[in-house]
């Protein structure tokens, strides 16, 4: 699927991924890849010369697959999105025909013909972040390492020894680096916001979103968005049940000695290496994020109805 190949097709399909974000289904929830089902081995991500793919399982069995030229997000600046189209398991084989190219996905391999005649093969493949088990520099406040939730209110480890969603540091911060990974569930029959849906906020006020937004457009809504109010600059997010990380650099809203806002919140956000959020201005709280005041606030993982877990959790206060 090079790009000159790729280059003359448009997105005929009428279906997007907006388009069934609405749909009802019931929620399977898997936490492990090796209880995820069949559907769970062919989603994710394909590289192959000049072109990439990922493919979004639906459930039943059920594929969206985008193409790209050049490459996935984010591992190049040339990489654009150019083709959609569904697919359908049947036994190992899952296959596509649409928006004038049609193939197959099987073992690890997803290969096809358009309809001039060219052909494309990609293989099957796992990225991880390059900040995925960060060391915490000299003067760094861990906040979780496995080894204890007392610095979280209501904190809770499973026996895998993560950290739950749903709790919030005991210490509050002004301005600081933040460094988090976290893992969304994989709940393939599942759409929008209840696919994983948890947030990272930032004193307590300002929410970076958590969600499986895998393949999707890169919405304010979506993972990696200041919560409704600004959308990453690229979708950054990983396959579910893949572990990713949010590096944040955030400078807090300064007020004036009458408690007058002088200055917006500033965020600066990577995820899993990739500059999203680029010192964006954030004009006021988030979501159910608390009231902007002068005084530091906590960090909050919020829960949200889904088995979200996060590790690693370490900040760098600024004084």
């Amino acid at each position: 699927m090079s790009p000159r190949y790729l280059l003359p097709i448009l997105l005929t399909l009428p279906l997007a991924l907006s388009a069934f974000a609405e749909e009802k289904a019931p929620q399977e929830t898997f936490l492990e890849a090796d209880a995820a089902g069949p559907d769970f081995a062919v989603q994710g991500e394909y590289t192959g010369e000049k072109c990439a793919a990922q493919v979004i399982a639906l459930g039943a069995g059920k594929f969206h697959i985008v193409g790209w030229s050049y490459g996935l997000p984010g591992t190049t600046d040339e990489a654009e999105k150019k083709v959609e189209v569904d697919a359908q398991r049947e036994g190992d084989k899952v296959t596509f025909d649409g928006s004038g190219w049609k193939g197959a996905i099987q073992a690890g391999q997803l290969m096809g013909t358009n309809d001039q005649g060219r052909t494309f093969e990609l293989r099957h493949i796992v990225r991880e972040s390059p900040t995925l088990g960060a060391k915490p520099p000299t003067g760094a406040l861990v906040l979780f390492d496995g080894t204890s939730a007392d610095a979280w209110a209501g904190g809770h480890m499973d026996d895998r020894k993560l950290l739950f969603a749903g709790t919030k540091s005991k210490q509050k911060f002004g301005d600081f680096t933040l460094h988090v990974e976290f893992r969304t569930p994989f709940k393939p029959t599942a759409r929008g916001q209840a696919r994983g849906n948890s947030g990272v906020y930032l004193q307590d006020r300002y929410e970076v979103q958590v969600l499986d937004s895998f393949g999707l457009k890169g919405e304010n809504n979506e993972c990696g968005g200041i919560y409704s109010k600004i959308k990453p600059r690229l979708n950054a997010c990983f396959p579910p049940l893949s572990w990713q990380t949010y590096d944040i650099d955030f400078e807090a809203a300064r007020f004036d000695a009458d408690g007058k806002k002088t200055k917006d919140a500033v965020a600066t956000v990577r995820q899993n290496g990739i500059l999203i959020q680029d010192h964006v201005d954030i004009p006021s709280s988030t979501g159910g994020g608390q009231p902007e005041k002068p005084e530091p606030g906590p960090i909050q993982l919020q829960g949200h109805g889904n088995p979200v877990f996060f590790r690693n959790v370490w900040i760098v206060e600024k004084k």
